[in-house]
């Protein structure tokens, strides 16, 4: 069994941008049976984060980039889009099968 990647979607109040970012991201997840398990939160949820990516709105991707707390940002522009969504987690699942 693949291994299943802890994903916090979060923005910096935790309000409605990032849990509608949350839905479209668990529609793409589910549609697509990708290994992401995926917790709603703000910026202070990364005080003790334990998981593999943060997936955000891309403003905040340099700054979260920078975060030793955070092992993966990924920025997402349009938050309904769900084909910017898919690329993107994508692209962070492709980087954890080249770790294998």
């Amino acid at each position: 069994m693949a291994k299943e990647y802890k994903a916090l979607v979060c923005c910096r109040a935790g309000m409605g941008s990032s849990m509608m970012l949350k839905i479209k991201a668990d529609q793409v997840i589910s549609e697509n049976d990708m290994p992401i398990k995926t917790e709603h939160g703000n910026l202070d949820s990364l005080n003790g984060f334990t998981g593999d990516l943060v997936i955000t709105m891309s403003d905040l991707t340099d700054e979260l980039s920078r975060d030793p707390r955070v092992p993966y940002a990924l920025g997402i522009t349009n938050i309904v889009d769900k084909v910017e969504i898919k690329q993107k987690l994508d692209e962070f699942l492709a980087t954890k099968a080249n770790e294998e």
